[in-house]
């Protein structure tokens, strides 16, 4: 995290809040939002496993779905809006492990949970987790 807002400092990027480490004592990062960075910012092209996120500007519902799907990372996603079925249609566009709709970050142990792309491998959780610890093997004879 403190990589992310340093290069952003360096680069000279807007800061809406945050962006300052914490004299508290651990790790503690404060939020931190930087407004509109570039596109091949590090910002924006990495996963962030805390606090510091871009906002990001986008001209309609089809150019932030481009942009969200053209990253290389696909673990999570969260989509907001009032009409639950038209955020579940941008939901279903979005190349990611899973999508929450109107949340974020709920997990279940029942249902299965992985990224796509260069977010990891594998899947835990749900029936599809616990295949993840078997073996298929197929035996073939010819007759």
């Amino acid at each position: 995290m403190l990589d992310l807002i340093r290069d952003a400092k360096q680069r000279g990027y807007t800061f809406l809040t945050g962006g300052e480490a914490s004299a508290a004592p651990g790790y503690f990062v404060p939020v931190t939002i930087i407004d509109n960075p570039p596109e091949d910012s590090g910002i924006v092209q990495e996963e962030q496993f805390g606090p510091v996120l871009p906002l990001l500007k986008f001209r309609d519902v089809d150019d932030a779905i481009a942009r969200a799907n053209a990253g290389d990372y696909g673990l999570g996603a969260s989509v907001w809006g009032r009409d639950e079925d038209a955020a579940f249609a941008v939901a279903e566009r979005i190349e990611s492990g899973t999508v929450w709709v109107n949340e974020t970050q709920h997990l279940s142990p029942l249902a299965a949970f992985g990224g796509i792309k260069q977010s990891g491998l594998g899947i835990e959780g749900g029936v599809e987790g616990l295949l993840e610890y078997t073996t298929v093997k197929t035996l073939v004879r010819r007759r």
